[in-house]
């Protein structure tokens, strides 16, 4: 600018957050104007049309507003998992009803002390048989305990991105994979579901990688979204669901394929006849290897290595 010629004035900057003169829309109309003014107001501020969308819980639940809850369930564990920087995790499921066996004991014992005061009580002996079951499965827990505690011990030790221990976050099979993580410092994620009956995610889940989803679709997703293997534990439907539902994805080559194991050959012969299936020719002979039998954490765990040296490929 030359020196003869005058500075413009340039204006300050105004406020942020604040003027000099408050606008029109600022103060509301004044009783003296209308005495009815206030109450009016009052009941356009009260009504559920002026909540903004993102504070209207009861929008938020309706129909409409469907998609948008699609969105925020999956966008939020994509979020946090990627704060965390997860990007590779080891699936675990199985039943929410096999405990430790310490408490699978103690149940076995509550039943058989009270069918000494009712020993013809029907529903009693059901129910001891029922525990009785449990308890025998119950070494499925320590099992699970272990495998996950070796998962992480030995992934500290690579050079790759840990390999994170995933589950559904609630009790039993889970409890027990997301417990043996945590006995070993490791971080490890919990993938809740809203229920009708309310549950509670178990005390091992790192607090800031439990999430909570309301649609199982989207939670079937982030399961398998950066999983590097599944392993089953003895379970019932929603063990079944998330099985199949991988299986089929693998069948199908939807997805690339990851290894599946299943722990306890006994108990997933009975439960899942692979061979009939085949024999009836609703499945093809090479479906039979989408996934194998393990019953310890060391075999689980070199099966796993195993696979992936087949594959060309290395898991840690």
């Amino acid at each position: 600018m030359s020196e003869n010629k005058p500075r413009p004035r340039i204006p300050q900057p105004p406020a942020a957050n604040k003027r000099q003169e408050p606008l029109p829309w600022e103060s509301p109309k004044p009783k003296g104007e209308d005495a009815e003014s206030p109450t009016r107001l009052q009941a356009i501020l009260n009504s559920p049309s002026y909540k903004p969308a993102i504070e209207d819980v009861d929008f938020l639940d309706s129909d409409y507003a469907r998609s948008v809850r699609l969105q925020l369930d999956y966008m939020k564990t994509y979020q946090g998992l990627r704060k965390a920087g997860i990007d590779r995790t080891l699936v675990v499921f199985g039943s929410t009803r096999i405990v430790e066996p310490a408490a699978a004991r103690r149940r076995v014992e509550q039943y058989r002390d009270a069918l000494v005061a009712d020993p013809d009580n029907k529903h009693l002996q059901h129910k001891l048989f029922i525990a009785e079951k449990i308890l025998a499965k119950s070494h499925y827990y320590e099992t699970a305990r272990e495998f996950t505690r070796l998962v992480a011990s030995e992934s500290a030790k690579s050079e790759k991105p840990c390999l994170t221990i995933v589950t559904g976050g609630g009790p039993g099979m889970m409890e027990a994979a997301n417990r043996g993580a945590d006995d070993v410092s490791a971080k490890t994620v919990g993938l809740n579901i809203t229920l009708p009956h309310e549950q509670y995610p178990n005390p091992y889940v790192t607090p800031e990688l439990c999430f909570q989803f309301h649609y199982f679709a989207l939670r079937k997703m982030h399961f398998i979204m950066h999983a590097k293997a599944l392993v089953v534990f003895p379970g019932g439907f929603g063990t079944f669901d998330e099985l199949f539902e991988t299986l089929t994805l693998i069948q199908t080559r939807k997805i690339k394929p990851l290894p599946v194991v299943l722990v306890g050959r006994e108990y997933w012969r009975r439960a899942f006849d692979v061979n009939f299936l085949v024999e009836e020719g609703v499945i093809d002979e090479e479906d039979r290897d989408l996934f194998w039998y393990a019953e310890t954490a060391e075999e689980i765990w070199e099966g796993l290595q195993c696979w992936y040296e087949n594959s060309g490929e290395k898991l840690i």
